[in-house]
């Protein structure tokens, strides 16, 4: 019988976040596009899957868990506590930001994280491997988002997607990071933060040229805000952008309306 604890990597007391953090992880490895054995590599991702959504869910793991007599043992020494410990060290706080992440403290975390960027100086990235940042921004990044923290959440992501243009890392999965970006800027920031600091965020995506889809969504985005301020032209030239992009660039019919109208376009 397989060990799903083993498959993903993960000791019998993991948390549910280590699980789908593994997860993501292991089927990185596993994509069609980095292995070469696709046979061998199906019948390992089924069984991946099979150790994810077993796991994952609490009342299926909990069946597993004694169906194969697994005990939870803890460790003896407390690395939290070893890492809590060490406040003047700036390497350790940022592995207790990312350890907290991973065990169901996101308050402790996004409050030790608040208060080191509030020294000053402080850089996340500096103190973490590169994969282990990039995935602890992640996390992050949702816990800024969920507490409607939506300009913190911005930034972690786009840092995100500054190292994966550098050396891809999510891969596949870095079409959740871009989705997220959308939503924030498009969708949560317009009414919580001011138009200026929306539309400089959207700038930055424009820049990033995700794709032509996802740009010509930004410029859209742009457009509706110039022109909500009055700077029909300026909406103008940004709309044009867009449908450039994508002609069937969707919730545009009332901008054009109000340009044509207005003889800007």
């Amino acid at each position: 019988m397989a060990n799903y604890y083993e498959i993903l990597g993960l000791k019998t007391s993991c948390s549910q976040v280590e699980i789908k953090q593994a997860f993501r992880r292991q089927a990185k490895k596993l994509h069609p596009d980095v292995a070469s054995d696709r046979h061998g590599t199906l019948v390992l991702m089924q069984q991946l899957v099979a150790a994810y959504k077993t796991l994952y869910d609490p009342e299926s793991r909990e069946n597993y868990d004694r169906r194969h007599r697994i005990v939870h043992h803890e460790d003896q020494f407390d690395y939290r506590e070893f890492l809590r410990k060490r406040r003047d060290d700036p390497h350790s706080q940022s592995q207790l930001i990312f350890f907290d992440l991973l065990h169901e403290r996101p308050h402790d975390a996004v409050h030790l994280y608040d208060d080191l960027m509030g020294t000053g100086g402080f850089s996340l990235a500096a103190h973490l491997d590169r994969e282990d940042f990039m995935d602890c921004a992640f996390l992050l990044a949702e816990e800024y988002e969920a507490r409607d923290k939506l300009l913190q959440a911005f930034r972690l992501l786009l840092k995100i997607a500054d190292f994966e243009r550098e050396t891809p890392y999510f891969r596949h999965f870095f079409d959740e990071v871009k989705d997220r970006l959308r939503m924030i800027v498009g969708t949560r920031m317009p009414g919580k933060v001011s138009d200026v600091v929306v539309l400089d965020c959207l700038e930055i995506l424009i820049e990033y040229d995700f794709s032509r889809k996802d740009t010509a969504f930004y410029l859209k985005r742009a457009a509706e805000l110039h022109a909500a301020a009055a700077r029909l032209d300026k909406a103008s030239v940004y709309l044009k952008r867009g449908l450039r992009l994508d002609q069937r660039l969707g919730g545009t019919k009332k901008l054009m309306e109000l340009l044509s109208k207005q003889g800007s376009m």
